[in-house]
């Protein structure tokens, strides 16, 4: 965690992509929240990940009027986990309350959040959606991601997990400290460890999300390739059961072959399994090459973010 300037009791982080429609109401409910909440000091970190639209431009303007916001501004898009790590890193707060500020998770959970922190005494309190947000696709989507993700894991991720939580600031130092280049937050979340806790909330909607099917699905695939090495061990099992079935298939076909029971060999049996076996071994190859694509990045021990510039009351008085 960033130790410059004087801790404050409470750290509000998001990242901003496409977010400049939602940042002067996020700022208010937020500032609401943190005075409902009683705390003798607080601030805002908006961390600006490559967003196209005028996003950086509204946030460094909160600033200007409330020295409370902290503006972090990356040098690119460089995903919305990593930013979000970036922005933890950057907090000071003795609490650090984690959400997405496009306004399907309410600022406004701050407080039912720390009631529940203070009452369990505990370094987490997390949400969870009782049933998932939007249609029949997005809600089945969501269900067949945490089946196979948390069948590939073995430490399941809890299921219609969102991104707001309240942390304690050992829990943030704790979870900073991975060193992980591809993030998969949900997965970081969970082994990091500390005592965590569960709280129903209902998650708004929007019909613009940036989540498109295709990065719902990178997401899944990073996220199985980045904790869990069973798709390796299925590979193996799969690659026994085939071999199994083909000494099976040897034996089967000798024995007919002896008693006279086998005419010419057919085309189409050749080339179903030619196309078999041809698809297996390119999917197993496959997966083998997402994790050496894994090796070949982490071994490179890039920075997963880079900031070009920071807004905040230490850069003010420079």
């Amino acid at each position: 965690m960033n130790t410059s300037g004087p801790p404050v009791a409470l750290s509000i982080v998001t990242s901003m992509y496409r977010s400049a429609p939602f940042l002067n109401e996020f700022h208010a409910r937020c500032t609401a929240a943190a005075a409902q909440l009683g705390v003798a000091s607080y601030e805002i970190i908006f961390v600006n990940d490559g967003s196209p639209d005028d996003s950086l431009r509204v946030a460094v303007a909160l600033h200007e009027r409330d020295p409370r916001v902290r503006v972090v501004d990356l040098s690119r898009n460089f995903g919305h986990h990593k930013a979000l790590m970036t922005g933890l890193a950057h907090a000071r707060g003795e609490l650090v309350f984690l959400l997405d500020c496009d306004l399907e998770e309410a600022p406004e959970w701050l407080i039912p959040f720390h009631q529940r922190l203070t009452a369990d005494a505990v370094d987490v309190v997390y949400g969870v959606q009782a049933e998932r947000k939007g249609g029949w696709f997005e809600r089945v989507a969501g269900r067949v991601f945490f089946s196979l993700f948390n069948r590939m894991l073995t430490h399941p991720i809890p299921v219609n997990v969102v991104t707001a939580r309240l942390m304690t600031a050992r829990y943030v130092r704790a979870l900073v400290s991975h060193q992980e280049r591809e993030i998969c937050l949900a997965g970081l979340w969970v082994i990091t460890g500390f005592e965590q806790r569960p709280i129903t909330v209902q998650k708004g909607s929007r019909p613009d999300s940036s989540y498109t099917t295709r990065a719902r699905l990178s997401v899944l695939a990073n996220a199985i390739t980045s904790f869990s090495n069973r798709p390796l061990i299925y590979i193996f099992q799969i690659g026994m059961a085939v071999m199994a079935l083909s000494v099976a298939a040897g034996v089967i076909l000798l024995y007919m072959s002896l008693n006279g029971r086998i005419g010419v060999p057919g085309w189409a049996s050749i080339m179903v399994s030619i196309w078999f076996l041809g698809g297996l071994i390119i999917f197993c190859v496959g997966v083998i090459g997402m994790y050496l694509a894994k090796i070949f990045t982490e071994i490179k021990q890039r920075p997963y973010t880079i900031v070009r510039a920071e807004y905040g009351p230490e850069q003010d008085r420079q």
